[in-house]
């Protein structure tokens, strides 16, 4: 999932109503029409979903019936049913189509020599009363895999000691940018599509992850808690590594997962104002407008997206930016899974 969090999570911005003001299902009916689930077939949580290159597919992270830990699925958009893509062992995480949609880019621990051990903790844990709240863990054999879109010709491209995951391609599909621990700290990096000749592009201390190039592969946005632990604030680097720029700066708030709209004029996060704890926080979704260039990157105005009680977060848009998918605890049962919303901005 990309860091350390919880999925219970409050708003960003915490609104005080008034008669003037948007009712909240004013706010979500400005930006989202026909909001519907599309994850569920017999998997207790999924979250984390992408779309193909063409749109008719989504890739995702869900928890099969009777494991402890997230595996990776393909699924037709169109209400089709889920297919098992990882090796169904270990961790996985941070699944990402190529940019022809013919293979699956993802990260998996299947290869940690104490995989069964730790399979049969997380069982004992469930037994004892279920799964703790959601934290994600930096496994130290946590590598980057890409495989056929149905799961074969599995081949490893990270093999440095400590985390390498949150991987995902350049639009051109040449570089993929992705987090490791190489360095002794949780870093952003850049690699070839092969996984040869790996470059390190941030160098603060403490957690930098969740990156994604822009458009035109001239920026990488990026989540950080290096001012202060878990307190996750939105930043932007330049594909070189030269130009580093901060988005938020507020250690009350968690911003989490930024995402580039196709068009490259905003991006958009899930946040929560943390300033009471984490029990008293819910994560939805903002937008924030940007200004870019090769030698500038410039936010500007903020906007509110979801108001729903449950946690929204993880967004992505389609290929074509015409819809918005989300993970949210918006479903009947409260568990996370993939929704889906016709998106009404265009611009």
């Amino acid at each position: 999932m990309r860091t350390i969090i919880t999925w219970s999570v409050i708003a960003l911005i915490t609104p005080f109503a008034s008669a003037d003001e948007p009712t909240a299902d004013e706010i979500e009916s400005k930006f989202l029409a026909n909001i519907r689930q599309v994850t569920n077939s017999g998997l207790p949580q999924a979250g984390e979903g992408y779309f193909s290159p063409d749109g008719t597919q989504i890739v995702f992270q869900a928890y099969p019936i009777g494991y402890p830990f997230y595996q990776i699925y393909t699924q037709p958009l169109d209400e089709g049913e889920p297919r098992l893509v990882s090796t169904g062992r270990g961790r996985t995480t941070c699944s990402y189509f190529s940019v022809d949609g013919k293979q699956i880019l993802f990260a998996s621990s299947h290869s940690n020599p104490h995989v069964d051990q730790e399979e049969l903790n997380a069982r004992e844990l469930a037994a004892q009363g279920g799964r703790r709240r959601y934290q994600w863990d930096f496994d130290e054999y946590m590598d980057i895999y890409v495989c056929n879109f149905d799961g074969t010709g599995m081949t490893q491209l990270t093999d440095a000691p400590g985390y390498d995951a949150e991987g995902s391609y350049s639009s051109d599909g040449k570089q993929i940018v992705f987090t490791s621990a190489r360095s002794g700290d949780l870093e952003i990096w850049v690699m070839n599509a092969d996984g040869s000749e790996p470059r390190q592009l941030t160098d603060a201390k403490g957690y930098d992850g969740g990156p994604f190039f822009s458009p035109d592969n001239t920026w990488i946005i990026f989540r950080s808690d290096r001012e202060k632990e878990h307190m996750l604030q939105l930043y932007a680097i330049s594909a070189d590594g030269k130009t580093e720029v901060q988005l938020t700066n507020n250690l009350d708030q968690v911003n989490w997962a930024p995402y580039f709209h196709p068009s490259g004029k905003y991006i958009i996060w899930g946040g929560a104002d943390y300033s009471k704890g984490p029990r008293d926080a819910n994560f939805d979704l903002f937008t924030m407008d940007i200004d870019y260039d090769d030698s500038s990157f410039t936010g500007g105005k903020v906007t509110r997206i979801t108001t729903d009680k449950g946690a929204d977060i993880l967004p992505v848009f389609s290929p074509d930016g015409k819809q918005l998918m989300w993970t949210s605890t918006r479903s009947e049962n409260g568990k996370s899974q993939l929704f889906l919303a016709d998106w009404l901005r265009h611009e």
